[in-house]
């Protein structure tokens, strides 16, 4: 493993929308690290990863990447999730560690195989849960923390989308057994935000659905948990929304918070307003929260929202790999995320 003086020899799996938005920034902006090897097979997204990353070597295939995990200290898995069993266990069994975007694996089968690969490999195997780094997420987390809802009772949490019609790309083609489809997709951040800040919990209700022609995995969903502290969380999830309901909406004893519109790191990574660029993680005022009690005297208070932080997932995997430190995100953490959607998958297909 390197020291403290030596960048971290990276490699990422595949330069779609996860390899080249969410992981090659903050490998590319981080010292400690260095993008050694991009694998793509796709012609236009190697000339892409060749201009963004000029002094990493592009390979066609992850099998080339892999055969070489064994010259990295790092492996980034930004591939469909049925790949990621397979190409976990090469990277760990090479003497890499691991960072796997979700959804980490389909089954628990598998990622009690990943934990345990790694743990005899003595290597980091983390999950990409950036959400946890949301600027509107952490303002909730805040809130909480300081008591300004009181006591909670009640969490909704929706994140949708509009995408139009079904399109040729793996979460649209491939099966929810292979871990495709909006609730392992975008259920996997909701399930695990819910989960961190209210501890564990029970499916009670799960309805998810297939609504767009020719879809094979589902694109609309409800979920909802009851969490052993007593918060109830609502998940919405879609990728066929026209119009969608609040970020978050947060019902405590004392105080509601509400929040619209999605975190502004995404939007501005597709534009390479990466890490260090003027403004990253800061959210104008105009899309603050609102704290209060509706029709009260003192009305209703926008809360300045927190910085989005999505660098320091990866701050976090070069503490852990250069210093031992804990991972940034437990597998353990993940592999309950995904125990909570096949519960639902189940639940949803038994009605």
């Amino acid at each position: 493993m390197p020291t403290t003086t030596t960048p971290i020899r990276t490699g990422i799996i595949g330069f779609g929308l996860a390899g080249r938005v969410f992981h090659a920034p903050f490998i590319a902006t981080n010292p400690a690290f260095r993008l050694d090897l991009i694998s793509t097979a796709n012609p236009d997204r190697a000339a892409e990863a060749a201009a963004q990353h000029p002094g990493a070597e592009i390979v066609a295939t992850p099998d080339e990447l892999l055969a070489r995990a064994g010259d990295l200290d790092l492996v980034i898995l930004a591939s469909p999730a049925h790949t990621h069993l397979e190409q976990g266990l090469a990277a760990l069994e090479a003497g890499a560690a691991v960072v796997i975007d979700k959804p980490f694996v389909p089954t628990v089968s598998d990622a009690k195989k990943l934990i345990a690969a790694a743990e005899d490999a003595d290597r980091v195997l983390t999950v990409f849960q950036n959400r946890r780094w949301d600027g509107d997420f952490l303002t909730v987390k805040r809130l909480i923390a300081e008591g300004a809802l009181g006591t909670v009772h009640r969490f909704e949490s929706t994140f949708e989308r509009w995408s139009g019609p079904n399109r040729d790309r793996w979460q649209d083609t491939t099966t929810i057994e292979q871990g495709a489809g909006i609730t392992y997709d975008l259920g996997s951040h909701l399930v695990d935000q819910a989960l961190q800040l209210f501890g564990p919990a029970v499916v009670e209700q799960a309805e998810l659905q297939i609504v767009r022609d020719g879809a094979v995995s589902d694109d609309d969903a409800f979920i909802s948990l009851l969490h052993s502290s007593g918060v109830r969380s609502h998940l919405t999830m879609s990728r066929a929304a026209a119009q969608s309901g609040p970020r978050f909406r947060v019902l405590g004893s004392e105080s509601g918070y509400t929040v619209y519109g999605l975190d502004g790191q995404e939007p501005a990574l597709k534009v390479q307003k990466w890490p260090g660029s003027d403004g990253y993680g800061v959210t104008p005022e105009s899309e603050w929260g609102l704290l209060g009690i509706d029709g009260s005297e003192a009305g209703l208070t926008p809360v300045p929202t927190e910085p989005g932080d999505y660098p320091a997932f990866y701050a976090g995997v070069a503490a852990a790999i250069r210093d031992g430190a804990p991972a940034p995100v437990d597998p353990r953490d993940a592999l309950e995320v995904v125990r909570i959607l096949e519960r639902a998958h189940s639940l949803s297909a038994a009605d």
